[in-house]
């Protein structure tokens, strides 16, 4: 798409040079910045001295090595953003003061930064030809956060660097030595980094986000006009490999957590070309790209509940200003409008922006524009995205009162995927009834050849059957077969054949499952199955609600509280008591980050069926 609508002597005459480029007021220019609410001024001002009194936190060679020799990455991980952010808190409250009174604590972040040895993070040094371990200085590579890192650098530079100046000269000069060995000739002579698409892997949100911050730091660091054209044309044909095989349905395989570093992040590089180009780059009117921005609202539940298959976290904070603001861009008001949702939840026109700094500045000069529009969420009746074979419907167009279901198809080498072909989750009034658990936090082993020794991952920790102890498994060949959809005012179904999910030792000739909502009654779960020989057959459902087995046929899934001030949903789930037996595990949940959706523990609710045959079917009901 964006190379063949500009090539590369339509870049050269459509690229504002750098010495013109002028994106934002700087820290000089103080019109700008005090034409901002005096809520949000103050806000960011009190995170720049929060920042001010603090040590940077040390970042030994012994806190890099732990992955290596533990599999953690969060220790490390969170001392670097701790430093990063303090950064970038002390660059925007200068900005928003302008009194020089953060300027030494500028430097010293600035100093500190480029003298760590990496500016990435560890899980990531494997791009390195010496593998695993400490970084090698001789050979720069270029991930998700050393990326951001030149990023906030470059900012920092554009925004207060006549402030620097009068520090010492050499810091401006040690930024672009800096930023230029480690990421801008890296990235401009090397194509072997996986992320750019160049190879024979498949892209994700690494190439958007990647290309972002290689962008921002192109358009604001380079110094060389040749290099710089040649950076934007190579940026266009790297981002070509992340939209030119995108669904055309906007549908985000990764869910949409990830969202926000896959079509948002995308969003950040069109932005930056809009502006750079004086508007001249503009795919805004795309279908493919309209799309895209979309998808999040079409997967939202409620609230910060949203559609949650692969490694996607059910409850979701979207950045309010960004999705405000593709929306204004594909001029779809359903989008801004929650953008304007989201701002409230987000305490956008009090507390400021959040996010890195290249969202916080267009977040910050959008908020009178944000204001001015009507918040509401969307909640579109029906959702269904073919490409990526996901379905999503609820009783009434804009109320999460009623149930709401989603199921998908698909295949199992989905990016960040998860073993759940032919999975479903409900909800009842906005509230969490049968779910997906999502992921623990990310280990060595997340994405190791043990990734799906984690329960998460499993096909028997999701809505799905299990048969002689056989799950699905991993891999493209492992798939949906016979996918269709319809809906229509009476409800919504997806239908598919999910055998082929699962490997030949299964012994499936076909399981046919059809999930349906009828609305403003029940959702059904109808499976059809044919084996080649009899095997144990059991269903697996996973619920943060109180289970009660008081009557036979019916599981009650009662009202719990999940964590302070968030209560799961109500519902009766009722299944053949004359083929089944249901049996209720507690499920601990010990990883902090599914604490902090799911509270402490989760309910398994396996049904069994007694006597298993070569053939059968039944039907599930879920009513409230």
């Amino acid at each position: 798409m964006l190379t063949e609508l500009y090539p590369v002597d339509k870049i050269g005459d459509v690229l504002i040079p750098r010495e013109q480029y002028h994106p934002f007021p700087t820290a000089d220019e103080r019109e700008g910045w005090e034409e901002l609410r005096e809520a949000v001024r103050k806000a960011h001002i009190a995170r720049g001295e929060a920042a001010l009194g603090k040590d940077w936190p040390s970042l030994p060679a012994t806190l890099f090595l732990e992955y290596a020799r533990t599999g953690n990455r969060s220790r490390y991980q969170n001392v670097r953003n701790v430093r990063r952010n303090m950064l970038c808190d002390m660059v925007v409250a200068e900005c928003m003061e302008g009194k020089g009174r953060f300027v030494d604590g500028i430097t010293d972040g600035v100093w500190t930064t480029c003298e760590e040895t990496y500016w990435g993070v560890p899980a990531h040094i494997n791009a390195q030809r010496a593998g695993v371990g400490l970084p090698d200085v001789a050979e720069p590579t270029v991930d998700l956060f050393a990326g951001e890192t030149v990023s906030l650098l470059a900012w920092t530079l554009y925004l207060v660097g006549s402030n620097l100046d009068e520090v010492s000269p050499l810091i401006r000069e040690r930024i672009h030595i800096e930023s230029d060995r480690r990421v801008l000739t890296p990235c401009l002579e090397r194509d072997d980094f996986w992320w750019m698409g160049f190879g024979n892997r498949t892209v994700n949100n690494w190439n958007p986000w990647c290309n972002s911050n290689w962008l921002t730091a192109t358009l604001l660091l380079e110094r060389d006009q040749e290099r710089r054209q040649a950076a934007v044309v190579k940026i266009l044909r790297s981002l070509d490999r992340f939209v030119d095989p995108y669904p055309t349905d906007g549908g985000c395989d990764e869910g949409p957590g990830y969202w926000g570093r896959a079509g948002a992040s995308l969003f950040d590089c069109l932005e930056l070309l809009h502006g750079a180009s004086d508007g001249a780059i503009d795919v805004y009117d795309r279908p493919l790209i309209q799309e895209m921005g979309r998808y999040i609202y079409r997967v939202q539940i409620a609230d910060r509940y949203f559609v949650n298959f692969a490694d996607a976290a059910a409850l979701v904070s979207p950045s309010a200003s960004l999705v405000f603001q593709y929306g204004q861009r594909i001029g779809d008001k359903k989008m801004m409008a929650l953008g304007a949702e989201g701002a409230k939840g987000q305490n956008l026109f009090e507390k400021g922006a959040g996010d890195s700094i290249g969202r916080q500045l267009p977040a910050l000069f959008a908020l009178e524009e944000l204001a001015a529009v009507e918040p509401a969420q969307p909640l579109p009746r029906d959702a269904w995205f073919s490409e990526i074979q996901v379905m999503a419907a609820r009783d009434r167009e804009g109320s999460a009162e009623g149930l709401y279901v989603a199921a998908k198809g698909g295949h199992n080498a989905e990016s960040h995927n998860h073993n759940d072909i032919g999975h479903f989750i409900a909800y009842a009034g906005g509230k969490p009834v049968v779910v997906d658990a999502g992921v623990e936090d990310y280990t060595a082993k997340t994405f190791s050849s043990q990734r799906y020794e984690i329960w998460t991952m499993q096909s028997a920790y999701h809505s799905l059957p299990t048969i002689g102890g056989v799950m699905q498994e991993p891999g493209k060949a492992f798939a949906a077969r016979d996918v269709e959809y319809e809906t229509d005012d009476g409800g919504a179904q997806l239908r598919m054949d999910i055998a082929g999910a699962y490997p030949a030792v299964a012994g499936l000739k076909s399981w046919k499952r059809v999930v349906k909502l009828n609305r403003g009654r029940n959702i059904e779960v109808a499976d059809a199955y044919e084996l080649e020989h009899e095997a144990e057959i059991s269903l697996s459902l996973i619920t943060p609600c109180e289970v009660a087995l008081e009557e036979d046929g019916v599981i009650e899934l009662k009202e719990r509280e999940i964590v302070e001030g968030r209560a799961s949903g109500n519902a009766r789930i009722y299944y053949p008591a004359n083929m089944m037996k249901v049996a209720v595990e507690e499920v601990p949940v010990e990883d902090s980050r599914l604490q902090s959706i799911w509270g402490e523990r989760l309910f398994r609710m396996v049904l069994r069926l007694d006597e298993p045959t070569q053939e059968g079917a039944w039907k599930l009901r879920l009513e409230t």
